[in-house]
């Protein structure tokens, strides 16, 4: 990464990024939540939804973290 401050289009393209994982591990979670009321569920599947989902939770905060300027104290 650059220490230049990101362009209005930058900030846009994260932005839209940013609206789509949110979206995809609301999903994960909605799905996730299901799953696990199934009795007999298969337990890897599950996991590696659980697992999806904390990456997808990491990015968004990654993103986040780029669309805040840093403020010098």
């Amino acid at each position: 990464m650059t220490d230049l401050p990101l362009t209005e289009e930058e900030k846009t393209q994260i932005r839209l990024r940013l609206q789509a994982l949110e979206i995809e591990h609301h999903d994960l979670d909605d799905v996730i939540d299901r799953l696990a009321l199934e009795p007999g569920q298969d337990r890897l599947q599950l996991q590696r939804l659980k697992k999806r989902k904390l990456l997808l939770k990491d990015q968004i905060a990654r993103l986040r973290t780029r669309l805040i300027p840093d403020i010098i104290a």
